[in-house]
């Protein structure tokens, strides 16, 4: 029933992640640990459904159109081997997970209040040199946290005015896949922790990602993505808060 329980949940975040660009990792990692599991078991277990859904993101965003090369690979060559290292480390992250936890909620709110005015202003090409030292700093928390990054490049990306909306949804996805198998590959030893539940989970968020990559590519309007991505980024920002506050009291 437990393994039961945490596919729904899987794919209901692998639906309502991939609509906006991103895989769920956040949500798999809350799902798991509702369930007692431990850290040693979901952080591989979060990358490897992360590869599922992002997987079908990258074929099907590329496929309608939403991805630019030039937006995407400045951030990837820097933030694969950032991401390995970090999937290579275990640190104590209390500290980091109050601060992000609070850029995403300031990010969520900036999102949703600008939806409607999506991509009414004029986008600019990010200089490499930066988007280099920001790829570096994603992965190398990517790989920590057993994330993929979109979470983190893509209100980047749209507060900078550097992608319009489905566009930041092709290229984040993109930088989620090749984040999430370098953090998998710095953490391989892990592997061995996935658990044989997995041929459930899977599924579930194979036929949950390819349910919310139709809606993001072909049917929810761009104000509709933007104000989605704030309500996951609220997720993710509550989350990553709680957690925090969980690891400060236990000390």
């Amino acid at each position: 029933m437990m393994a039961l329980l945490v596919a729904i949940l899987i794919f209901v975040v692998a639906l309502l992640y991939s609509t906006v660009g991103h895989a769920g990792a956040s949500g798999y990692l809350a799902a798991m640990a509702l369930v007692g599991m431990t850290p040693l078991v979901m952080k591989p277990t979060a990358l490897t459904l992360n590869i599922i859904v992002a997987v079908i993101g990258t074929i099907r965003f590329c496929r309608a159109g939403f991805f630019s090369w030039r937006t995407f690979w400045p951030f990837a060559v820097a933030s694969i081997p950032a991401s390995f290292i970090g999937g290579s480390l275990t640190l104590p992250v209390s500290i980091y997970k109050s601060i992000v936890g609070v850029v995403l909620l300031y990010s969520a709110v900036r999102l949703f209040l600008s939806a409607g005015k999506a991509d009414k202003q004029k986008t600019t090409l990010v200089p490499i040199w930066l988007a280099l030292v920001i790829g570096a700093g994603i992965g190398l928390l990517s790989g920590l946290t057993g994330v993929g990054g979109g979470i983190f490049l893509s209100p980047v990306l749209l507060l900078m005015h550097w992608a319009r909306t489905k566009e930041t949804s092709g290229v984040s996805v993109a930088f989620i896949l090749v984040n999430s198998i370098a953090g998998l590959l710095g953490h391989v030893s892990a592997i061995s922790f996935i658990p044989s539940q997995i041929i459930y989970w899977a599924p579930a968020a194979l036929i949950g990602g390819w349910i919310g990559t139709e809606l993001g590519t072909r049917v929810l309007p761009v104000s509709n993505i933007r104000k989605w991505l704030s309500v996951v980024l609220v997720l993710a920002g509550l989350k990553l808060l709680s957690e925090s506050i969980l690891l400060l009291i236990g000390k």
